[in-house]
């Protein structure tokens, strides 16, 4: 009798389970294709990739000498630089600050660049970084040696206070619950709450209230952007991208002044990044197998995700059924939607705006075998169990190697979360669940599936 009611109890769950997956809808009824917005194509790709390794964008940050004496080692100088910025990390440019002080400030490669292995790929999403703390410990120590140092009244301290200024209040917002995934969405909604949308000068109260929590993302490479009619998950930012793309700046701008002067230097960031293209798979490819997974994808995949040609598809979130949490957070927040949209990025020409959606979009494939992990959220390790979702881990530990033949990075399975460093798809916003349309492949077709996909 016990085992019965076991039996029967294990039926009806997994029933239940079996209802909670279910693409719900046709393709047709739950898709809504982007129509596109004219580019900017008067910019200099050569000239754009000097201004993000060299760049003044963010224009306050940590005095050069304090940064050089207190940080570890710069590393390879994967960027090819000369001058200062040569002996620091990729991930930060050595500019002057508006006082004419040597300052080292974040750049775009602090999330947008990373290692594969041995290789150093600009332009793919930074999957290690750790957000799992509150950064302000860190600003303590670098606030007490800048003062002790140089004096409060100092040209030094004048330099670093913008960038603590933003730092400090943005800081409670920005601590994930697990490393790898990326709080930048959060960061600039949190932001524009202390920014006068027309003047963009500093706010010192908010201007309306920051949702508690934080839905984080994964960094999608900068190498898919020119295929895009509409930028992030949620494809809500619309309009000229050169402009969206500018937005994270405001974390020390100044001024409107030095925003048009950052998005005038973004046509030509645009341009690098419409020439970025992803890095080829390494290893070698079974031609007869792939060329049996490109038909399966054309008849299963193309649709969304495009061959030849993206189709900008953005797709409901009952028909994806992946975590919904993101397309209600950050960029759907109606007082951030309302503040950049009368604000000066959509006041001034070429003009961007964002709009709420509630969906997302299903992004090229482009460099994918590159990309793990996957989904918005990072919260799948590899493209073998993104196409069979009855093998995904809950909760997993990457490891330090990739795999190129699932494609992904190996990981560890746990019972339960164990530490930050275990991804924890029970939390809020970090769910596994959805995007099922490989689980009617037989594991042979998923091989093959797999084995074109490396080819993209």
């Amino acid at each position: 009798m016990k085992f019965s009611i076991i039996l029967f109890l294990c039926t009806v769950l997994l029933i239940c389970q079996c209802a909670r997956e279910e693409i719900v809808g046709s393709f047709d009824e739950s898709v809504t294709y982007l129509s596109g917005y004219e580019q900017r194509d008067n910019g200099d790709a050569e000239k754009g990739w000097d201004y993000i390794r060299y760049g003044d964008y963010i224009s306050s940050g940590i005095p050069y000498d304090f940064f050089i004496e207190n940080s570890p080692d710069a590393g390879m100088n994967e960027l090819k630089r000369t001058g200062k910025s040569a002996e620091v990390p990729y991930g930060f440019n050595v500019v002057k600050a508006e006082n004419g002080v040597d300052v080292v400030a974040p750049n775009c490669f602090q999330c947008h660049a990373a290692y594969l292995q041995d290789d150093f790929i600009p332009g793919l999403g930074n999957y290690a970084s750790d957000y799992t703390f509150d950064q302000r410990v860190a600003l303590s120590f670098t606030e007490q040696g800048i003062k002790s140092i140089y004096g409060e009244d100092s040209p030094e301290w004048n330099a670093y206070e913008p960038f603590k200024r933003a730092s400090e209040v943005t800081a409670p917002h920005l601590i994930t619950e697990v490393k790898g995934v990326n709080p930048a969405d959060k960061l600039t909604a949190v932001l524009a709450a202390h920014r006068d949308p027309n003047s963009l000068e500093w706010l010192e109260s908010p201007q309306y209230e920051i949702p508690e929590g934080l839905i984080p993302t994964d960094v999608p490479p900068l190498w898919l952007m020119k295929k895009k009619n509409a930028l992030y998950y949620t494809a809500s930012g619309r309009g000229d991208h050169a402009k969206l793309i500018t937005l994270a700046e405001i974390l020390t701008m100044p001024d409107t002044i030095k925003a048009a002067e950052v998005d005038a230097n973004f046509s030509d960031v645009y341009a690098f990044l419409t020439q970025l293209e992803a890095p080829d798979y390494p290893k070698e490819i079974d031609q007869d197998l792939s060329d049996q997974g490109q038909e399966i994808y054309e008849a299963n995949c193309m649709k969304c995700h495009g061959l030849n040609e993206f189709p900008n598809v953005l797709v409901s979130l009952d028909y994806i059924g992946t975590d919904p949490e993101l397309a209600k957070a950050n960029f759907a927040y109606e007082d951030f939607l309302d503040w950049y949209n009368s604000s000066w990025y959509a006041d001034t020409t070429p003009k961007a705006f964002f709009e709420k959606t509630e969906g997302y979009i299903a992004p090229p494939l482009d460099g994918i075998w590159a990309t793990a992990p996957y989904l918005h959220n990072g919260s799948v390790p590899d493209l073998e169990t993104l196409l069979n979702s009855k093998e995904r881990p809950d909760f997993w530990k990457r490891t330090d190697e990739y795999n190129f033949e699932k494609p992904g990075w190996n990981y560890l399975k746990f019972n339960a979360s164990a530490g930050k460093s275990i991804y924890d798809t029970s939390l809020r916003g970090y769910g596994n669940q959805g995007h099922l349309f490989g689980d009617d492949f037989t594991d042979s077709e998923r091989r093959a599936v797999i084995e074109f996909l490396k080819t993209l």
